[in-house]
């Protein structure tokens, strides 16, 4: 384990949390009714919620609410309540291409997290050791992948709808910060062949409109080929092309899996490294609570903790 890994573990086991999914919440006009799962610490009270959006990965189960237990279960035990969505895109709905939205399900993924926020009495209810402790003026969004994209329009970036040419904002002003992990970057000549015919809505992608204050997370060595034609550099304009308040986690060696923070042991992982996963998931948590809570000391003392040693796993800079 080197230096950063160890002031980052935990001194003693982490406090229990209960996960609960799937929870449905009746959805009219949605081709199905939108499922969540939460994950929750078992005492607290006055808790800030994290929506935790999935990608699009090759895997059955772990694009849905079942996945990205590295990160939910450590937030929520860290104190959050963490609410993961099964997107419209999910396999594991199978649902035909000709579904309404279909495909992808970019606005839809995004509407998924506005009615978590505008149903979140009936989620409380759903889940009764939940009543009463959710803090509604501390929301944070976070999505890995698709879900970063996800994430940006709802922290206020923009793009024009490739069927009728609007331009559309979905921006959420409950939604006060969020963590953009393995984010796709800017459109135009940045884009490849493929991702233009299959992913037009990414053409016109404007993080200009991204005020919001956001931690965006980079692999070095992610090139998503397939994707961009600019290398892993895409992964980081969320972070260059908006305003500020952000900050850019680089980290070094990591691939789009970012080690692994879909799921445990997951075999679509190019880039496996549980101590990756783990500095991700403690980085991610200290950004949000300082985020949600000004004043709070939790992200600076985990940029120190990054920053210590030789080998270190990565580095911030912010703006």
């Amino acid at each position: 384990m080197s230096d950063t890994a160890r002031a980052a573990a935990p001194l003693s086991p982490p406090p229990p949390v209960l996960s609960v999914g799937p929870v449905v919440l009746p959805s009219p006009g949605r081709a199905v009714d939108l499922q969540v799962r939460v994950s929750a610490p078992m005492a607290g009270d006055g808790l800030p919620v994290i929506l935790l959006s999935h990608g699009l990965g090759f895997s059955n189960h772990l694009s849905s609410l079942n996945g990205y237990a590295p990160l939910a279960l450590l937030w929520a035990a860290h104190g959050f309540v963490v609410i993961q969505p099964t997107h419209l895109d999910s396999r594991t709905l199978g649902l035909a291409s000709d579904t309404p939205g279909a495909p992808p399900h970019w606005r839809s993924r995004a509407e998924d997290m506005t009615r978590i926020i505008d149903r979140l009495d009936a989620l409380e209810a759903a889940v009764p050791p939940l009543a009463g402790r959710l803090d509604r003026s501390r929301i944070a969004v976070a999505g890995h992948s698709m879900g970063g994209h996800t994430a940006s329009l709802l922290l206020g970036a923009r793009l024009t709808d490739p069927h009728d040419g609007t331009e559309v904002d979905l921006a959420d002003p409950r939604i006060t910060a969020g963590v953009l992990l393995a984010a796709p970057g800017r459109g135009g000549d940045a884009l490849t062949a493929f991702t233009m015919e299959n992913y037009a809505f990414f053409l016109t992608t404007d993080f200009s409109t991204m005020t919001a204050p956001a931690l965006v997370v980079a692999g070095d060595k992610d090139d998503s080929a397939f994707l961009t034609v600019r290398g892993p550099s895409w992964h980081a304009d969320p972070y260059t092309l908006s305003p500020g308040p952000k900050s850019l986690l680089t980290l070094f060696g990591a691939e789009h899996g970012l080690g692994g923070i879909s799921g445990y042991d997951a075999a679509e992982t190019t880039d496996e490294d549980p101590e990756r996963v783990t500095a991700v998931a403690r980085l991610t948590q200290a950004y949000l609570r300082s985020a949600l809570q000004p004043g709070d000391s939790a992200w600076q003392a985990a940029q120190d903790a990054l920053a210590a040693g030789p080998e270190p796993l990565g580095r911030v800079e912010s703006k």
